[in-house]
């Protein structure tokens, strides 16, 4: 690919006086435009190096493709002169133009913190699928690895000490990623985690049990019995703080001199932030966090596998809207209250994995059935890449063009998150959401996982295969029949 040839085109077809902003995320360059209507769409469609295109709240995004898209994306920025921006500025721009519905916004503030803090807390997860690898019994015997060979003994204890790590801290990922994205100072949002997860404090996973023992100690505040409770494995407190955080620094900010500004700011935001979070939002906001994680595991127990086959039904087409960059939030919640109390799981990524299987199914069987030669050498490595849990050049480059695949798709995802529900599978861990995921499933369920997925990308394949053969052809891109 010819980076630069490749910009040009790009701007060729969207026009350079219509381009206000540009940004790119792993895969996508993302564009704001005065008119999406100007946008020389066929152009774009049989570029041979682009594999899709789509518009979703108010950003025009073209699909380029992993590692390729970081150079395009700087050689637009030097044809353009154009300011480089985040995707969380270019959401900014974008919701300037078009005004969003309170849903969307809630699901975008949680995508700009949450996006971010990925590859660390998928870092602990697959470290944790490493440590179960490494200690689980009967994945490759009646005795786990580490009892075959003790020699591997502190390996796993090593492993399991980085994987917790993410976990652990995570208040301070948290509080510094939301911080940033109020508009604080991220490094004083850390701060404010640290303070979270003092080891002064109870632990976070010990508060409820503390309470009920009558073990939990107390500061008196002025007449006030205020709880040392830490905030380990929570998510909602931490953004609550972080949000007070950053209003207060930006409140000071405004109202103080220079001089004073510098040196007071930080110290009245934090001390401010630290006895609100202790004696109001922390305890309330914990309530809400505990309501929210017991209430999915009440749902999950009480609609079991239906409930998973209906909501894989739906997975792919959560994808397509943005609505999926919520569960990280709570999948992280799921999975930490299964690592320190082992409770449920998280049953959210096993449906993930089914609909990511189908997914790939589709494409895959899109790749044998079409004639045209763009959307074939589209199809292969989309699939490759559903197969690994990333859906997106599969999802708007292919199956979503076509229709029928797409929807294909979420009936047979349905089909596989069913049989996870039979079988009770769950995850214990954050990973790849694809035939890889199998090392953050709990352990003893393996099998389950592997078989759930392969129904789904084989049923998927299958239908699709025999639906395209009979289909009729309706442009010059569609099947053979």
């Amino acid at each position: 690919m010819n980076h630069k040839e490749v910009a040009e085109r790009v701007l060729k077809a969207v026009g350079k006086d219509n381009l206000q902003a540009a940004a790119h995320c792993a895969t996508r360059l993302r564009l704001v435009l005065k008119d999406s209507s100007v946008i020389d769409q066929e152009a774009l469609d049989n570029d041979p190096d682009l594999k899709g295109t789509f518009e979703a709240a108010g950003q025009y995004q073209i699909i380029v493709g992993p590692g390729d898209v970081n150079t395009v994306y700087d050689e637009l920025v030097k044809l353009t002169g154009i300011q480089e921006a985040s995707t969380a500025d270019l959401k900014e721009i974008a919701a300037t133009q078009k005004k969003q519905n309170p849903l969307m916004a809630l699901v975008k503030l949680l995508s700009d913190i949450f996006v971010p803090l990925i590859p660390a807390l998928v870092a602990g997860g697959l470290l944790m699928a490493l440590n179960n690898v490494l200690t689980s019994t009967g994945l490759f015997g009646a005795k786990s690895l580490i009892q075959m060979w003790p020699q591997l003994t502190d390996v796993a204890a090593m492993v399991n000490l980085m994987a917790a790590a993410p976990f652990t801290f995570m208040p301070v990922l948290i509080g510094y990623s939301a911080t940033k994205r109020f508009g604080g100072n991220p490094y004083l949002g850390a701060a404010m985690g640290m303070i979270l997860v003092m080891p002064a404090l109870v632990n976070g996973y010990n508060v409820a049990a503390a309470i009920s023992d009558g073990k939990m100690t107390y500061w008196s505040i002025f007449g006030l019995k205020v709880a040392q409770a830490g905030y380990q494995g929570q998510v909602l407190p931490v953004i609550g703080v972080a949000y007070i955080l950053a209003s207060l620094e930006k409140f000071f900010h405004k109202h103080l001199n220079d001089a004073v500004d510098f040196t007071f700011t930080p110290l009245l935001s934090v001390i401010i932030t630290g006895f609100l979070t202790f004696i109001i939002v922390g305890p309330a906001l914990r309530w809400v966090s505990d309501g929210l994680t017991n209430g999915l595991i009440h749902l999950y127990n009480l609609a079991g596998w239906l409930g998973m086959g209906v909501f894989g039904s739906f997975y792919s087409a959560i994808v397509v809207t943005g609505l999926h960059q919520s569960f990280p939030a709570i999948e992280t919640m799921l999975i930490a209250s299964y690592q320190k109390l082992g409770t449920g799981g998280d049953f959210i990524f096993p449906v993930a994995a089914a609909a990511n299987m189908a997914q790939a199914g589709a494409t895959f069987a899109v790749f044998f059935l079409t004639k045209n030669k763009k959307t074939k050498a589209l199809a292969l490595p989309a699939g490759i890449s559903a197969i690994l849990g990333i859906t997106e050049p599969a999802l708007f480059g292919v199956n979503l063009k076509m229709k029928y695949p797409f929807f294909i798709a979420l009936g047979a995802s349905g089909v596989g998150s069913l049989i996870m529900g039979l079988f009770h599978v769950l995850a214990v861990s954050l990973g790849s959401a694809g035939i890889i995921g199998f090392i953050s499933i709990k352990s003893g369920y393996y099998i389950q996982f592997m078989i759930s997925i392969l129904v789904s990308f084989v049923l998927t394949f299958v239908i699709t295969s025999i639906y395209g053969h009979r289909a009729e052809s309706k442009t010059s891109d569609d099947v053979a029949v």
